[in-house]
């Protein structure tokens, strides 16, 4: 094509007036930095993701079996039993979830009771890597105490003044579920349970961290007067090599009935993710918004270099070339320059973005000791971040060459 050829020899051509030049590698520029924040804005929303779901992995398992109707089902630790024998499954626990009122030594606060098996629960997710003070999730920890172990979380322990001691005590209160109540003593509407601080957690999610406890699962069955099969989830995890999809599938082969859902890690906190979604492709809009301004600059370049290059398009019409074809010559250019800035701020955004990945150049302030994690998190993705980008600049390109139409219709 004549057109592009010409419109490259232009674009690495020097221009005969500097200014040309100057503004030339200023919308090249302009494009470039815009493109490049938005390949760093969507890597850095990539990396709080992954974040977020490797905290999540702490406590959330890879894949959960819950009830569609109702708050528990009977058999569960049979139901545990023939999953965890599945070759997808690596180990299988089940866990009763209940909200309860939680008084201490320093005051009382509502929180959401959990109880796990404290054999199989530590084989499901990495919990014990979250204590930061006391003894870890295992059988061992049954008879450490007079009473049954018990681990808050670490707002739970602020609220409360619960710290892990040999005679620090706690007591769980929920609403009776079965027999008659009686008015004249509205204590007895409760059942109690005491237990022992063992260990205080932090997940790094305030919706944990605020107001979580952990219990044995007998322990919690007894206090919420549910029989000794019952629970309100099997928490699976996965054996190495299989993916979620295949895991996800056996496990409903292998479920007695319909009446129940699984649910990935990703699924069980399927709000918290969405709002990640959205705030990213917010954001994203946003950026185009100032891709778009950036490309204005692309407009005066363009009317610059008409005004230049009225001789050569004289010239050209001469020699008999249609005044469409002299004016895809500026098409063109415009559509290079916005491609080319757009190009050179994907490379530089990518090589900021691995080099954040690999070397880690930007640390975050504070004491490392407190934080999740030491450097600022990203991670690139080609697709379909880099892809999106792309296409957007592309659009762009499109949309500069159909406005040069407003400086080439008298050439």
């Amino acid at each position: 094509m004549l057109a592009l050829r010409i419109a490259l020899r232009y674009l690495r051509a020097k221009k005969s007036h500097n200014a040309v030049n100057v503004i030339s590698l200023i919308s090249i520029g302009g494009v470039a930095v815009a493109t490049a924040a938005i390949v760093i804005v969507l890597s850095v929303f990539n990396g709080f993701n992954d974040l977020a779901a490797s905290h999540l992995s702490a406590i959330d398992p890879e894949l959960k079996v819950q009830p569609v109707q109702g708050k528990v089902f009977a058999g569960a630790d049979s139901l545990a039993d023939v999953l965890a024998a599945l070759p997808e499954i690596a180990a299988a626990a089940p866990s009763l979830e209940e909200r309860a009122l939680l008084v201490g030594q320093a005051g009382q606060m509502p929180v959401v009771l959990k109880g796990v098996s404290p054999e199989r629960y530590p084989a499901v997710v990495a919990f014990n890597t979250t204590i930061i003070d006391g003894t870890t999730v295992g059988p061992e920890a049954l008879d450490a105490a007079p009473t049954p172990p018990l681990y808050i979380a670490v707002g739970v322990a602020v609220e409360t003044g619960l710290r892990p001691a040999p005679d620090t005590g706690a007591s769980l209160f929920v609403p009776r579920r079965q027999g008659r109540l009686n008015p004249a003593n509205p204590a007895a509407a409760y059942r109690r349970a005491d237990f022992t601080v063992a260990g205080v957690f932090r997940i790094e999610q305030p919706e944990y961290d605020a107001d979580h406890v952990v219990l044995p699962i007998d322990e919690a069955r007894r206090l919420l007067d549910y029989s000794a099969a019952e629970a309100s989830a099997i928490e699976l995890r996965i054996a190495p090599g299989v993916d979620a999809a295949g895991a996800a599938a056996a496990v409903e082969a292998a479920l007695p009935d319909a009446n129940f859902r699984i649910l990935t890690r990703l699924q069980q906190q399927e709000a918290a993710f969405r709002m990640i979604a959205i705030e990213k492709w917010m954001t994203f809009v946003m950026l185009i918004a100032i891709l778009l301004i950036a490309a204005f600059n692309i407009l005066s370049t363009l009317s610059l270099l008409v005004i230049e290059k009225r001789d050569d398009a004289a010239t050209l019409r001469a020699l008999g070339a249609p005044a469409s074809m002299v004016a895809s010559v500026f098409r063109w250019e415009g559509a290079l320059i916005t491609c080319s800035g757009g190009l050179l701020g994907i490379i530089l955004g990518s090589l900021l973005v691995l080099g954040q990945q690999t070397f880690g150049w930007i640390k975050l302030a504070g004491d490392p000791a407190l934080l999740s994690t030491a450097v600022y998190p990203v991670r690139l993705a080609p697709w379909p971040d880099l892809a999106l980008v792309a296409l957007a600049v592309a659009l762009i390109a499109a949309a500069v060459a159909a406005a040069s139409r407003l400086f080439t219709k008298k050439l």
